[in-house]
């Protein structure tokens, strides 16, 4: 009995001590490897917010808008970031998630290519090789595109490129063309010069909700005041990084190796263009609105089908947002 009590002793002396104020611990999962679109998650963090706000965060690298979508759906991540298109075609499919702020208000969506390859433009797409991941975003919306841009859906052959090797196959003629988040857009400016050819979706009139904190149902109906919590928090360091992204960057530098730092300055540039419109100006930072969802909803119906439809208005919520926290749209690069 004596050894019992000694032994149990040591454990209680080794063990790792406990704060009495630990927070829940919450994961997110990225929609991709981290970069200047998920600093004010790191920087937040760093400066102790979701801390205080009871929420011991942990921040997971993700591989898709569908990957992210059906983890946080299936409720194995309370949060994460996805395209709000591909959340919906999610969600039609039985995944439990909820929008609960915007980051991209614009879609961030681009297909780029070389003109030396012959391309010039989508409507020559056809029997070329687009290079992205399987859970990319703008693989899962594809008909969409073709639809809209008046080829067949079945015309290109889709090759699996990994986020971070995209530019080295379009240079390598692995495949003709790529799809990239338009934030990563000076990169190819750099790589490729006069040669690039390029063209957002919201151009060829596709602009759904681009990037977006997401939730899981059940965890928000049990969790009200913690999601809430979050949210706000979340939406304070977007609005510190917009103010300042400096010490946003350094946050995300200090804890995520192989990112270039004039690069991440270039993309927060077009990452605040993105998170700009007339609700995120007005309403609150991160804004949802109604009729532009329905309009997404909408464009998911008639291009991949729903299939099992549900109400829009049930696949997100304004409610936790801070209307007092709004984007400044004097900071974004004409």
């Amino acid at each position: 009995m004596k050894c019992l009590k000694i032994a149990g002793l040591v454990i209680a002396l080794v063990a790792p001590a406990v704060p009495a104020g630990a927070g829940e611990s919450v994961n997110l999962i990225l929609n991709w490897t981290p970069t200047a679109d998920h600093s004010p998650f790191y920087y937040a963090k760093a400066q102790g917010w979701y801390e205080k706000a009871g929420i011991d965060l942990n921040i997971e690298t993700g591989k898709g808008s569908g990957v992210s979508s059906l983890k946080v759906g299936s409720g194995g991540s309370p949060f994460g970031i996805a395209d709000l298109a591909t959340m919906l075609v999610a969600r039609s499919k039985g995944a439990d998630v909820v929008a609960l702020m915007s980051i991209y208000a614009n879609t961030g969506q681009t297909f780029y290519w070389l003109k030396s390859y012959g391309v010039n433009g989508p409507k020559e797409f056809s029997g070329h090789k687009i290079g992205n991941p399987p859970g990319d975003a703008s693989r899962v919306m594809w008909p969409a595109f073709a639809q809209a841009a008046g080829i067949a859906a079945d015309s290109v052959t889709f090759v699996n490129v990994g986020p971070t090797a995209k530019i080295a196959a379009l240079k390598s003629h692995t495949v003709d063309i790529i799809s990239d988040f338009y934030n990563e857009h000076d990169l190819k400016v750099i790589e490729f010069g006069s040669d690039l050819g390029y063209i957002n979706w919201k151009d060829i009139g596709l602009n759904p909700y681009g990037n977006s904190l997401i939730v899981n149902g059940a965890f928000l109906e049990k969790n009200p005041k913690l999601v809430e919590d979050f949210v706000k928090v979340t939406q304070r360091a977007y609005a510190a990084c917009v103010a300042d992204v400096a010490p946003c960057l350094k946050a995300l530098l200090d804890q995520v190796s192989g990112l270039d730092k004039e690069n991440q300055e270039r993309q927060w540039e077009r990452i605040k263009f993105l998170m700009t419109d007339d609700f995120t100006t007005t309403k609150a930072l991160g804004w949802i609105d109604g009729e532009r969802m329905k309009k997404d909803y909408e464009l998911v119906q008639t291009y991949l089908g729903m299939e099992k439809p549900f109400d829009v208005q049930t696949a997100y919520t304004t409610k936790m947002l801070d209307p007092a926290i709004k984007m400044d749209a004097s900071k974004v690069k004409k």
